[in-house]
């Protein structure tokens, strides 16, 4: 999490100036970080990223993005054997072993999740509320809508933008607090910043990205990036 730099004047600075940032090739390393490299993917984000690109259109592009992820990042769920008869035999197949969760962090989070009720109808949807400080970055919740009993083998925090890192940060503190077996993080586009910033406190989940961008600019943002993730979903620019 970026400290608040004091410019000359006594006057607050932007949040990430003069703040060290680690470059694509130092985290590209990092364990258990897994960066998409699927062809398709780098089509639907070249799109994405496009300013052109009105928030309908943005809004299908995450999902289809998420649902991309979803995929990847659902790779090496726990199955069991069931009895079934197809119309031809019985015979045993396999379905997924306990619950899943997908936590959406509000609002930009949505779409992802979205996505992932498309790939896995029956995922459990948890809310959570992290609002970023524009001037020291620091994340605040303002809405926790988690259940009170936990019964899942995996949840997926899901973000758009892995930007400083701080709501990830938070958003993978509040859910290990409930006792799940495993978590992860997805998300769109990540500053390599963040990558680093939430792989230390939390070495132990899995990382999952369309993409790693080059840095943060002095305000917080991602570049090149996509803008603002919630306000092109949403229309509320």
């Amino acid at each position: 999490m970026a400290e608040t730099n004091i410019s000359s004047g006594g006057r607050p600075a932007l949040p990430m100036q003069g703040v060290p940032q680690p470059s694509r090739d130092e985290v590209l390393g990092l364990p258990r970080v897994h960066i998409s490299t699927h062809p398709v993917m780098a089509d639907k984000m070249t799109a994405l990223r496009d300013k052109n690109t009105q928030p309908p259109e943005f809004y299908r592009l995450v999902k289809e993005i998420g649902a991309l992820l979803a995929y990847e990042a659902t790779s090496n769920l726990a199955l069991e054997s069931v009895a079934i008869e197809t119309p031809m035999e019985p015979m045993i197949g396999q379905r997924l072993a306990g619950g899943i969760g997908v936590t959406p962090i509000l609002r930009a989070g949505l779409g992802l999740a979205e996505a992932f009720r498309e790939v896995i109808p029956d995922v459990q949807i948890w809310h959570l509320g992290l609002r970023r400080d524009e001037n020291t970055l620091q994340a605040m919740e303002y809405y926790n809508q988690l259940p009170h009993r936990v019964d899942l083998q995996v949840c997926y925090a899901v973000d758009p933008m892995l930007a400083t890192g701080g709501s990830a940060i938070d958003a993978i503190n509040i859910l290990k607090r409930r006792g799940i077996p495993r978590l992860s993080y997805v998300g769109i586009i990540a500053a390599p910043y963040g990558l680093l910033k939430l792989s230390q406190p939390h070495p132990d989940i899995d990382i999952y990205i369309a993409a790693l961008d080059e840095s943060l600019n002095d305000r917080g943002y991602i570049m090149p990036g996509l803008g603002d993730a919630g306000d092109r979903q949403f229309g509320t620019l």
